[in-house]
């Protein structure tokens, strides 16, 4: 039995799907160290917008670090030693950004996660992300750890189908999401980012999602 939200430390993880963990603002303390990282992540390798396997533009801005980073055009979704945009290899990943995701993967029983890409994803207002799957790792055994800084969103969790009814449940600053095992393969997505401003990112959203890809 899971105790309502309210009654809950922040950073507890309360398991709101099998495998699947939300520890609200276990990163808060963190993030403006992650801030700084990913900010000088950005000035190595800039925001971006990719294009989908049939030539639409995202509505997300896009980074990445670590040894592989995940892309998107015309051939597919992949992941990529080098950044297409530079030629060069994506920046290392952070010590601050992988030692929270491993923090909070630890609390959330999977004790020996080991990230070697990390996805940056700016949200303005009215971004979205449709409901997918992360599929295109070698190794699912591993959780994906996702960090969100900056403003709210609804972030959606269905099932191992696209047409399962899919949970809503709020991120905030701060908020951290560990999801694996039975879960690791379930579709999500984000609605719509509302407008508005945070004192530490502005007018964005910004998710941090780590995985063990190669």
């Amino acid at each position: 039995m899971h105790l309502p939200l309210f009654d809950l430390p922040d950073g507890t993880p309360e398991e709101f799907a099998s495998g699947a963990w939300h520890l609200r603002g276990f990163a808060t303390n963190r993030a403006a160290a992650l801030w700084a990282a990913l900010t000088e992540v950005t000035l190595s390798a800039p925001w971006r917008r990719m294009l989908t396997p049939g030539g639409q533009s995202m509505s997300v801005d896009m980074s990445n670090c670590g040894a592989l980073g995940w892309i998107s055009d015309r051939r597919g979704y992949q992941y990529s030693k080098t950044d297409p945009l530079t030629g060069i290899a994506w920046p290392a990943l952070p010590e601050t950004i992988l030692q929270c995701a491993q923090a909070a993967s630890r609390l959330c029983r999977f004790e020996d996660f080991v990230p070697d890409a990390c996805l940056i994803n700016r949200y303005q207002s009215g971004a979205r992300m449709s409901l997918h799957q992360d599929k295109n790792e070698r190794d699912f055994s591993a959780p994906i750890v996702s960090i969100s800084l900056g403003l709210p969103a609804t972030f959606l969790f269905g099932g191992l189908t696209r047409n399962e009814r899919a949970l809503q449940l709020p991120l905030l600053h701060g908020d951290v999401l560990v999801w694996g095992g039975a879960s690791r393969l379930r579709f999500h997505g984000v609605k719509p980012v509302a407008a508005g401003t945070h004192d530490l990112t502005g007018e964005v959203r910004i998710n941090l999602t780590l995985r063990k890809a190669g």
